[in-house]
């Protein structure tokens, strides 16, 4: 389940990608003569919507089934060392919705669930950490872009948002394919430690 709502929430951001590079073909001319009719320059902003949202339900699909799994790898972790967490397991779940420490608070307790998988080995940290700097850094620019496309009242800005949403698209692929390799990682060392499962 995890990995189809990660795979779908990436195929959703290969399309806007897709939508991205339709609005920068459909500008004709160049540099300061570069212009759009206003039949293409209708169609693109309608495009960009219905793509925007389409992305907003998959996300948050996405979203409920990878807390879901998250706070659940925080318990089982914790039944194995629960001195290694400084928070309780609740912030698994609360965590993502506290604002600005949402950008970090959620790493800090992945950063301890992956500790205690490793169990004192010197194992790589690259996993969890390539899965949050692409997350955040999509973000914080599709964030960016969303409010710049929708301010926009000429081409160039258009077009500038648009460029800064396609690289934030790019980075939320590269977060998915991340999280799916973090994600099957870490619960395979917390398997391989015996952690119970979490029973609901």
């Amino acid at each position: 389940m995890l990995h189809a709502t990660l795979t779908a929430a990436a195929a959703g951001d290969a399309v806007s990608l897709y939508a991205g590079f339709r609005a920068h073909s459909a500008v004709e001319g160049d540099g300061e003569f570069a212009y759009i009719s206003e039949d293409r320059w209708a169609a693109l902003s309608a495009m960009f919507v219905k793509v925007e949202g389409v992305q907003i339900l998959i996300v948050l699909a996405c979203a409920a089934v990878f807390i879901t799994w998250f706070h659940r790898v925080r318990q089982r972790a914790g039944m194995l060392a629960p001195d290694a967490f400084r928070r309780g397991p609740g912030w698994a779940i609360g965590g993502w919705f506290v604002p600005v420490a949402c950008l970090w608070l959620p790493y800090r307790i992945a950063n301890e669930a992956w500790t205690v998988g490793l169990r004192g080995s010197k194992g790589p940290f690259w996993p969890l950490n390539l899965w949050w700097a692409s997350f955040v850094g999509s973000v914080l620019l599709g964030r960016y872009a969303s409010v710049g496309f929708r301010r926009a009242e000429d081409l160039g800005p258009f077009l500038d948002a648009v460029m800064v949403g396609m690289v934030a698209d790019a980075l939320s692929i590269v977060a998915a394919g991340a999280a799916m390799f973090f994600a099957t990682r870490l619960t395979r060392m917390l398997d391989d430690e015996g952690a119970p499962p979490v029973r609901r």
